[in-house]
Formats: structure tokens, C-alpha cells, sequence
């Protein structure tokens, strides 16, 4: 049940009048529980044992952790739990896949049997949050939970469920504890955010996939420029697509009450990678400096571990994205990207006189470069482009020129509001004008869409 979908609309058209009733009753939370878990098994109702099982287990442990004086023990449990569950669900195709290809190179004729079983949508997104939850409590920064409705709640909340924002229990469960106050201003700002949403969604991400989808579907029957450009758009349509998600996600949380925290700043204004990451995809980057990056040692302990810790965080990073290794070497780049560029980032050269603009197209360029990796169906075929954009001629290509239009229109839009002209946007009419604008275009000329989010697959 897809944000953007009929089906959605009419279960919000169901819900909402519902929750408003009962928000200020006892019987708030079992029936935001009851509709969250009926949300999730619109997708495929056995997720429901897998959700379950994980908040079980994740409330269990910080009980036995309040009682007992073995706390580190019942974290490990937790961990051990969550990494088992990741592991098996996730990445044993991508195992199998690996193994018999070392047994058929070492010519071998035995091969594992495939595993018969998909990957359950957002189970990467509940378990970090699930998680987070354990680590925190057992680090003295929350209190423990005693409610298991509030706390299967806060888990499977669903705005956030199949795709995030992964938030932080110290910021989510205070809030479903209070009795949420709707405000006409919530519903108009739930409202709009959810409009942008999935303008973002509809109008851009999916239309720049058309052109995108068929240039890496088959990157060898193309040259230099298609490939560049389509590179270009696939930068811009996994931002406009979890983006999108992300709107929409908080746009529905506002409506009920609920803050979530921003997961985008417009990152391609980034004039570092290290910016870059504080703005793409916040409360996972957040998530991984917390409780992968820091507790390895994080910066404290020499130039050396500093890059080690650095790159072992990217690296688990990329894999986090998807079971293949175009996603690990993703991440690896990035890693590198950073060792290249962190301490030139620091010296008053770079940070006084290249000028900003330059500084955004050098990270701009950079991260896009890495998408390919991430986009590419195999490690052959991000290879393969690579080569051809550097090798192979400059025969004109197809322009898809209303998604380049597009695109420079959201881009300039940026610049625009992160300048000092940024009061502008603030105007109510220049406001109301553009949501206005983006209903009609929805309207008139987007086509229905029930194409899925690309961060559902991770």
C-alpha cells in the first residue's frame, strides 16, 4: 500500500477521521498499533510475525537489561537477535550467490539451493530503529519503555514503517505518550509536505526513470552522452524518489500530531562529502556515526584508525543499501572519496578561496560518479559505462529535454532558498502558488503511478 496509490487514500480516508476521534482516549494507541499492522500486511501479511517477533524480543531485553545486572549480556542478545534477522533475510541470497560461485570456480559441482523467500519491505528500517532503542537504553540516554503497545507502536508507526525516517526512541515514544494536539496549521503543513512530496515522486522521480531504466538496462548499446545523462537524472530521481517518501512520510505524521525528524537538506549544495553526508539520508548517516562509527573509535585514536573506522562504516554503509557488491564498492568510493578530499577540506585554501560554487560541482560531480556504482545492475556493467563515457563518441543522443527543464528548475530553486533570498519562498502567496502549481501538474499532466519507492527494495 503504496503512499501514492488509491488504496492508501482510501485506507488515510478510513483512519484519519478515526484517529481524530480517538486520539484524546486510552484507545489511541491500540488502534494506531492495530492500523499500523494492518498497513504492513497490506504488503504481505506474514511480515506481521517478523515485526512482532522483533519488538518482542527488542522489549523483552531492555526489561531483563532494568533487572538485571548482567546488562551487557541482554544487549547482546538484542544485537545478536537484529544482525541474525538482517543476515538471514537479506543477504542469504547474496551468500549463496557468492559460495557457488566459489565452488563452481574451484569446479565444484555441488551448489546451495537458492533461498525460497523475499525480503521483507522495511525490515532494514524497523530493526535499526528496534535497535537503537536497546543501544540507547543500555548507555543511560532513555528510560526504559514499560508500555509494549507504545513501544510496538513506535516500531511499526506507520508513515515511517517500510522506508523510514529510522527514528530515535528518545525522540518518537515521548511523543506517543502525549496527547497529540491537531492544529489547523498541522494539517495544512502535513498537507503541503505530502503534496511535495509526491510531486517528487510522480512528476520526477518516475518520469526521469523512463529515461534512466532504459539507458542502464542495456548501458552497451549506448555512447558517451546518454550515458552521462543518464547518470545525471538517476542522481536526481533517487533524490527526488526517497525524498519523496520522506515528505510524504512526514506530511502523514503531521497531520497526526507526530514530528519526524528531516532526513534531506538539500545535499547536492554540499561543498564537502562530509557535508554531504550530514544532509543525504540524515537519520541513517546519523544512525551509522552513533552506533557503527563512533564506537569503533571514530576519530580519537590516530589519522590511521580514523580512516580505518571511516572506511569500515562506508563500507557497512553500502551493504546496508543492497545484498550485491556494486553496493559495497559504493560505499568503498565513498570511503575513499573522503580520505582523498578530507584534509584538503581543512585547509584555509580550500575553505577561503575556491569559491563556493565550485567547491558544490566538485561534490556534485563526485557524488554522481559514484551513483553509477550504485545504479549498475552488476560491477560488469558499472564498469562498462564508466569506460564507454570516457572512450566511446559523442553521437547525440535522445534529450529528454522537460526532465532536464525540471530538474535545473528544482536545482535553482535550492540555490535560491539557501541564499539570502530565501524569504521569498516564506511569502504565503509564493507558497500557496507553487502547491497549487503542483496539484494541477499532478492533475493534468502526471500520469498514475504505482511504482514502488526504490528504497522499499532495501
Amino acid at each position: 500500500m503504496l503512499f501514492h496509490t488509491w488504496p492508501f487514500a482510501l485506507f488515510f480516508l478510513v483512519f484519519y477521521p478515526a484517529y481524530l476521534i480517538l486520539k484524546g482516549t486510552r484507545f489511541r494507541l491500540p488502534f494506531l498499533l492495530v492500523s499500523s499492522y494492518f498497513f504492513y500486511a497490506c504488503f504481505n501479511p506474514l511480515y506481521l510475525i517478523l515485526i512482532g517477533y522483533s519488538t518482542l524480543v527488542d522489549y523483552t531485553v531492555v526489561q531483563r537489561m532494568a533487572k538485571s545486572s548482567r546488562r551487557k549480556t541482554w544487549l547482546s542478545v538484542s544485537m545478536v537477535n537484529n544482525i541474525a534477522l538482517l543476515g538471514f533475510f537479506k543477504y542469504a541470497g547474496f551468500v549463496t550467490d557468492n559460495v557457488n560461485a566459489l565452488l563452481s570456480s574451484l569446479h565444484i559441482s555441488y551448489a546451495l539451493p537458492e533461498p525460497g523467500f523475499l525480503l521483507p519491505v522495511g525490515i532494514s528500517f524497523y530493526v535499526f530503529q528496534s535497535m537503537s532503542y536497546t543501544i540507547d537504553y543500555y548507555r543511560g540516554k532513555m528510560e526504559r519503555e514499560k508500555s509494549l503497545i507504545a513501544y510496538a507502536a513506535f516500531v511499526s508507526l506507520f508513515p515511517r514503517l517500510v522506508a523510514g525516517p529510522i527514528e530515535r526512541a528518545k525522540n518518537l515514544l515521548p511523543q506517543l505518550h502525549k496527547t497529540p494536539k491537531v492544529t489547523t496549521q498541522d494539517v495544512a503543513d502535513g498537507l503541503s509536505l505530502f503534496v511535495v512530496g509526491m510531486f517528487k515522486k510522480v512528476a520526477l522521480a518516475d518520469y526521469l526513470s523512463l529515461y534512466v531504466d532504459n539507458i542502464y538496462a542495456a548501458p552497451g548499446q549506448y555512447q558517451s552522452p546518454a550515458l552521462i545523462l543518464a547518470t545525471f537524472l538517476f542522481c536526481w530521481q533517487i533524490y527526488f524518489d526517497f525524498s519523496g517518501y520522506t515528505d510524504m512520510a512526514r506530511g502523514i505524521a503531521r497531520m497526526m500530531g507526530f514530528d519526524l525528524m528531516l532526513n534531506f537538506n538539500n545535499p547536492y549544495l554540499s561543498t564537502s562529502l562530509g557535508e554531504f553526508w550530514g544532509r543525504w539520508h540524515i537519520s541513517l548517516s546519523s544512525w551509522f556515526k552513533d552506533y557503527v562509527y563512533i564506537p569503533l573509535g571514530g576519530n580519537r585514536r590516530g589519522t590511521f584508525n580514523t580512516y580505518r573506522n571511516m572506511f569500515l562504516t562506508m563500507v557497512i554503509s553500502g551493504l546496508w543499501h543492497g545484498a550485491a557488491w556494486t553496493f559495497v564498492i559504493w560505499g568503498a568510493v565513498h570511503a575513499l572519496g573522503r580520505f582523498v578530499t578530507r584534509e584538503l577540506e581543512r585547509t584555509p585554501f580550500y575553505r577561503e578561496k575556491v569559491p563556493k560554487l565550485i567547491k558544490q560541482l566538485i561534490v556534485f560531480t563526485f557524488v554522481t560518479f559514484a551513483w553509477i556504482f550504485f545504479r549498475a545492475e552488476s560491477i560488469g556493467d558499472a564498469w562498462l559505462i564508466i569506460t564507454r563515457i570516457f572512450s566511446s563518441g559523442w553521437a547525440n543522443p535522445y534529450c529528454p529535454v522537460w526532465a532536464l527543464i525540471m530538474v535545473f528548475s528544482v536545482w535553482l530553486y535550492q540555490f535560491v532558498y539557501e541564499s539570502r533570498f530565501r524569504w521569498i519562498f516564506d511569502l504565503a502567496p509564493v507558497r500557496i502558488g507553487l502547491i497549487v502549481a503542483m496539484i494541477l501538474y499532478l492533475i493534468m499532466f502526471a500520469p498514475s503511478s504505482d511504482q514502488g519507492f526504490i528504497y522499499l527494495q532495501f
